[in-house]
C-alpha cells in the first residue's frame, strides 16, 4: 500500500477526511519521514556527493597519492577524518541526519587508509603494494585495517546511531570474508573449495548478525540493511559457486533458493527474495536445457506449475489476514514488533 499526498486527497474527496486533516497528516508524515532515505532530488544530491567523496578516499585512489609516503598518507587521512567528524556533528546540530550519515561513512571509510599509512610508515609493507589493491586484491595482511575499520565504527555508531555508517562496516566484513581464506592458507594454495565454504558460513553469519540487529532496532531506523545485502551476497555466492555433481544437490539448492524467496516476503527484504529467484531461475534453466531437454511435456509442466503458485497467491490473498495473524501470534513479542515496523 502507498500513501502519498494524492491518497489522501482522495481520502478527503470522499470524506473520510476534513482537507484540513488531511493536510495536517501529509505535515506531520512528511516531518516523521524527513529522515527515511527517498527517491527525491535532495536525498539523491546527498548520496551522490557522498559516494564521491567515499570514492575518492577508497576506490578512485590513483598511485600519485603514494608519493605522500605512509606518514603523509596518515596524517591526510586523520585530518580528513577530524573534518569529516566535525561535519558530522554540524549537521547533527541542523537536524540533517542522512547527510550526516553519509559524512559519518566517509570518516569510518579513512580508517584503512590511516591504518595503511600507520604500517607504510613502519616498513610493513616492503613488497610496496599500493593502498588502491585494499579494493581491488585479496590480501590477507588487509585484515589488521578491516579490524581497525571495524573497531572505529563500532565506536561511531556507538556515539551517532546513523544506519547509513553501517555500509562500510558490511563491505568490510565481506572483504574479510574474503581476506580470511590467505589467512587460513599461509602457504600460498588459495583453496577455493575452502573459500566458498567461508564465503557461504560468513554470509550466514552476516545474516543471522543483520537479524539480531533488525530484530534489537525494531522501534529506530533500518540499521540492518547493508547488513541483509552483503550477508546475502556472500552467503548466495559461496552457495551457488559450489559444485552440485548430482541431482539431489542441485535440487536442495534450489529448495534453499525457494526458502530465501519466503524469508524476504516475511521479514520484508527484497535482498533475499531477488537472490533466491536468481538462483531458482538458474535450477529450473538447468532442468530446461540439461534434465529435460528432449522432453516435450516440460514447458507445460513448467506452465502448470505457474498457474499453480498463482492460484495459491490468490488463496492466500482471500485468507491473509486470517493466517498472519494465526502466525503472528506464535511469534515472540520482539519479532512481531519489528515484523509490524518493517511491512
Amino acid at each position: 500500500m502507498e500513501l502519498n499526498r494524492k491518497a489522501l486527497q482522495d481520502a478527503s474527496a470522499a470524506g473520510v477526511l476534513s482537507e484540513s486533516q488531511a493536510e495536517a497528516l501529509w505535515r506531520f508524515l512528511e516531518t516523521r519521514n524527513q529522515d527515511v532515505p527517498r527517491f527525491k532530488a535532495a536525498h539523491i544530491l546527498y548520496y551522490l556527493g557522498g559516494m564521491l567523496a567515499i570514492g575518492a578516499m577508497s576506490l578512485f585512489m590513483n598511485l600519485g597519492w603514494e608519493r605522500f609516503g605512509g606518514w603523509g598518507l596518515m596524517a591526510i587521512a586523520l585530518g580528513y577524518g577530524a573534518a569529516g567528524l566535525a561535519f558530522v556533528e554540524f549537521l547533527l546540530h541542523r537536524r540533517l541526519a542522512i547527510p550526516a550519515g553519509i559524512a559519518g561513512a566517509f570518516v569510518v571509510v579513512l580508517v584503512p587508509l590511516a591504518v595503511y599509512g600507520l604500517q607504510v610508515g613502519l616498513g610493513w609493507w616492503a613488497d610496496g603494494r599500493p593502498f588502491r589493491a585494499y579494493h581491488t586484491h585479496i590480501d590477507w595482511r588487509w585484515l589488521m585495517m578491516e579490524l581497525a575499520t571495524l573497531a572505529a565504527a563500532a565506536i561511531l555508531l556507538w556515539r551517532y546511531r546513523l544506519p547509513f555508517m553501517v555500509m562500510p562496516v558490511a563491505v568490510t566484513l565481506w572483504y574479510i570474508s574474503m581476506d580470511l581464506v590467505p589467512y587460513l592458507s599461509l602457504d600460498g594454495d588459495y583453496d577455493w573449495q575452502l573459500r566458498k565454504l567461508v564465503s557461504l558460513w560468513f554470509g550466514l553469519a552476516m545474516a543471522l548478525f543483520a537479524f539480531w540487529v533488525d530484530v534489537r532496532t525494531r522501534q529506530q531506523r533500518d540499521f540492518a540493511f547493508w547488513l541483509y545485502l552483503f550477508g546475502v551476497v556472500a552467503f548466495w555466492g559461496g552457495l551457488s559457486a559450489m559444485d552440485s555433481h548430482d541431482e539431489l544437490g542441485k535440487f536442495l539448492y534450489f529448495c534453499i533458493n525457494l526458502a530465501m524467496i519466503g524469508i524476504g516476503a516475511a521479514l520484508a527484504r527484497r535482498v533475499f527474495v531477488v537472490f533466491g529467484g536468481l538462483g531458482a531461475s538458474f535450477y529450473l534453466g538447468h532442468l530446461a536445457y540439461d534434465v529435460f531437454k528432449d522432453s516435450v511435456l516440460f514447458p507445460f509442466m513448467l506452465t502448470a506449475l505457474g498457474l499453480l503458485v498463482i492460484w495459491l497467491g490468490i488463496l492466500w490473498t482471500r485468507n491473509e489476514e486470517a493466517i498472519v495473524a494465526r502466525l503472528r501470534a506464535r511469534l515472540p513479542v520482539p519479532l512481531r514488533e519489528m515484523l509490524d515496523a518493517r511491512h
